[in-house]
């Protein structure tokens, strides 16, 4: 399948098909999977992999200005009115912190 973004850039176009439906907490249930299956095969995370699950969550944080317990998606889901519109916000926010973490 490719890389973390390689996948995500793949459910953007199409969550239906790979996460059933646009959905915020979907997606993050499914990188949580992603994540712990690649652990339990042994497979070493890649730089894009830490960078996302050891520095996306505080970069929302602090992008919204919030400190919590919660996870980056209910922060994001916050400031949206729905789970779709969160979903999409999400991809969003993410080539944002591509471009933040290349810099």
């Amino acid at each position: 399948m490719g890389g973390l973004y390689a996948v995500l850039s793949k459910i953007q176009p199409r969550p239906g098909m790979y996460i059933g439906k646009p959905s915020i907490t979907v997606l993050r249930h499914f990188l949580v999977g992603y994540e712990f299956a690649r652990s339990e095969l042994g497979i070493e995370s890649t730089e894009e992999e830490i960078d996302f699950y050891d520095h996306f969550h505080p970069w929302i944080e602090r992008r919204f200005g919030v400190r919590t317990a919660k996870s980056w998606a209910d922060i994001i889901i916050l400031f949206t009115r729905d789970e779709k519109e969160a979903f999409d916000y999400f991809f969003n926010l993410l080539d944002e912190f591509k471009t933040e973490i290349r810099v």
